[in-house]
């Protein structure tokens, strides 16, 4: 359904060209559940946006593809691109509050999506029938009493949940959720994921999941995908990158998990801080922070590679197939 190749996005700055997301390929099958995670800064978000050509300024796509069923989604147009944004192709923002429109009720924000796409020759009763229909679907009682509500009224687990009934409104085959789960508790961050998880299996809505919580991932994904420093350094299965890490940075993001009951191990971290964009060293960019590296590992730059089936790593330490 998704198919990106060698994605690459710049941000044009004084400090010089900052390599936010450089070459990343990855592929989404319809169904599929992507996780798509890594540190803050390493190009999570912006490959997202990038998907969707909403790259702020002075951010700009200079090369690759963004195939969606086919279609090129990079040489589209702006007024090409509103047929598939939030119609085909839906996302699911970090931080409710500043996406929601503080002066509008939360009812006529999920209806402006469906006056806007597929569905506005539907009547205006029709029309908040059905917004009341998604407002109950993502789980929120009394859709009649919400629909009236301004953003500030609701808490952040429900705020979350009408960006949710936003995004589901023209029944979108991809969704592409940046940190869905942020700054909710545990127990609203379980319903959210239930929620996502229903559309998932009920509709074959495919989804990218942005997140840091690996054991999210572990629990909702299909397929891995980490990020580091703009770059895509391994991929493949939940259970493979879980249980058998071959990359040294995505080793140290699970031993970086506290784990209950296990009092004597300590938390180890990775050592180090995540590079400068702008500024990246030579050669594979973990090399300053990788306890195996080689003197081999700063000289050119090190592609990603399969090496096993669904399995691919960008490092040394392992061999082609």
């Amino acid at each position: 359904m998704l198919k990106i190749n060698n994605l690459c996005t710049n941000f044009f700055t004084y400090r010089g060209i900052v390599k936010a997301v450089d070459g990343v390929s990855l592929e989404l099958k319809e169904g599929e559940v992507l996780g798509l995670v890594g540190e803050s800064g390493c190009g999570k978000s912006v490959t997202l946006l990038s998907i969707l050509g909403l790259v702020p300024y002075p951010g700009r796509t200079t090369d690759g593809e963004v195939c969606f069923k086919g279609e090129n989604l990079l040489e589209k147009s702006s007024n090409e691109m509103r047929h598939y944004r939030g119609n085909k192709i839906s996302m699911i923002f970090q931080d409710p509050m500043t996406t929601l429109n503080p002066v509008f009720h939360v009812g006529e924000q999920i209806r402006e999506s469906l006056r806007v796409h597929k569905h506005s020759r539907i009547s205006k009763r029709n029309e908040k029938e059905k917004v009341f229909q998604l407002i109950k679907d993502v789980g929120l009682p009394s859709p009649e009493q919400i629909y009236y509500q301004y953003p500030y009224q609701l808490s952040g687990g429900m705020q979350q949940r009408i960006l949710i009934a936003i995004a589901l409104s023209c029944q979108p085959k991809l969704i592409l959720a940046d940190e869905p789960t942020t700054a909710l508790d545990v127990t609203i961050q379980a319903q959210i994921l239930d929620l996502l998880r229903k559309i998932n299996k009920d509709m074959g809505t495919g989804i990218i999941l942005v997140t840091h919580d690996l054991g999210v991932v572990a629990e909702f994904c299909h397929k891995v995908a980490v990020m580091y420093a703009g770059k895509i350094v391994e991929t493949g299965l939940v259970d493979q990158i879980i249980y058998d890490p071959k990359h040294p940075y995505t080793e140290g993001l699970l031993k970086s998990i506290p784990k209950i009951g296990n009092k004597k191990n300590k938390i180890q971290s990775i050592p180090g801080d995540v590079p400068d964009l702008a500024t990246l060293p030579k050669g594979c960019a973990f090399y300053p922070r990788c306890s195996q590296h080689m003197p081999k590992c700063k000289k050119n730059e090190i592609p990603l590679q399969k090496i096993e089936k669904e399995r691919q790593v960008s490092c040394l330490l392992y061999k082609k197939v």
